[in-house]
């Protein structure tokens, strides 16, 4: 088994940093996509987090993920608005979407903001987070476009994206309530993050190429390529048959299908649809106290066994506290791919030798 480091965050967020500067971002977005990073990992999301290094590294020397790109508006309704992020870091697009989508709903009480050919954009929830922190619901429906890793309802291949859904309520006094999962069993990064750890996951969530059963993650990682299950059978399957037209279809980019297929499976391209209100815009005075009624009842119900009964988004504002305190775990296959994904961008031995130390 791979062993486990425990890396602080702050330098970390240094080293993310000096990556992408190495490689040729700005300093905004490498700040941006540290940021992203980083928090991914501190939420306990390491299939988002700073393990997608190599693999955006790989998009972006085969050509596919474009640096300092910013999205442009297509069309702009006032209250709906559709932009495109021109292959760009979907963590630069997603915030540029979100900050614009929080002015409109400022001034019209409610937004739908379409993204599309923007990069991968990551952990959906921090985007919530953002619309959540100027005190905003929101609704995220997100595809990925051309790279099937799932298959359907009764299928044996792979036909669609993890086709991630997202929503946020902003709480007065306490974390947001949020709700964000990947409509396949476990998100593809999760396979990546077992497989380097050289672990097997549980029964349930994979298929091989020949559309039998398997815990091996390989099956996602190495030819010829097996499948991602839906979540609840029939259930999760509509919801990411749904999440692939509004988030492809009506943000104006693309869904999957023969004609978007990519050849790269490090290119990773979203769309994402985001609607986002202003609560204060409702007829609702009683609306905070109404939800933490409800909460504080779920959380009287006598536990089952010994975890405690957590709410949406509790998980990771724990895993937040824990990761602060103790340093963010990456295994040393996850580490050394990422030191080689340094040398890559261009980052010099000396320096990388510095970061190395941080494993130690």
């Amino acid at each position: 088994m791979s062993a486990l480091h425990r890396i602080p965050s702050s330098p970390l967020h240094q080293f993310v940093q000096a990556i992408w500067l190495h490689a040729g971002s700005s300093a905004d977005e490498a700040r941006l996509v540290a940021d992203h990073l980083v928090a991914a990992n501190l939420a306990g999301h390491d299939s988002h987090g700073v393990g997608m290094i190599p693999s955006y590294m790989v998009s972006l020397s085969q050509g596919f993920l474009q640096l300092n790109q910013h999205t442009t508006i297509e069309k702009d309704v006032g209250a709906v608005i559709t932009l495109s992020g021109h292959n760009g870091f979907g963590q630069v697009a997603a915030w540029e979407a979100m900050q614009l989508g929080i002015e409109r709903a400022s001034k019209f009480g409610i937004a739908a903001v379409g993204l599309h050919d923007s990069h991968h954009i990551g952990r959906i929830g921090h985007w919530a987070e953002q619309c959540a922190a100027a005190g905003f619901v929101s609704f995220h429906f997100v595809n990925v476009a051309g790279d099937p890793m799932v298959a359907p309802f009764n299928g044996s291949d792979r036909r669609f994206g993890t086709n991630p859904f997202c929503a946020v309520f902003p709480r007065s006094n306490g974390k947001p309530l949020l709700l964000d999962f990947a409509t396949s069993g476990i998100a593809f990064g999760k396979t990546r993050v077992a497989w380097n750890k050289e672990q097997q996951v549980a029964a349930g969530y994979l298929i091989d190429h020949q559309g039998k059963a398997t815990t091996k993650p390989g099956v996602m990682h190495q030819e010829p390529y097996g499948s991602l299950l839906p979540f609840g059978l029939h259930k999760g399957y509509a919801l990411a048959t749904m999440c692939e037209i509004l988030g492809g279809a009506l943000s104006g980019g693309r869904t999957t299908h023969e004609e978007t297929l990519v050849t790269c499976h490090d290119a990773i391209f979203n769309c994402m649809t985001t609607i986002i209100v202003n609560p204060e815009a409702f007829d609702a005075p009683a609306m905070q106290q109404e939800a933490e009624a409800f909460l504080n009842w779920v959380k009287r119900s006598p536990q089952s066994g010994d975890a405690p009964i957590m709410v949406p988004g509790e998980w990771e504002e724990s895993n937040r506290l824990e990761r602060e305190r103790d340093g963010i775990p990456l295994d040393s296959n996850s580490w050394e791919k990422i030191c080689q994904a340094a040398l890559q961008a261009g980052m010099p031995e000396e320096e990388l030798a510095a970061f190395r130390a941080l494993a130690q």
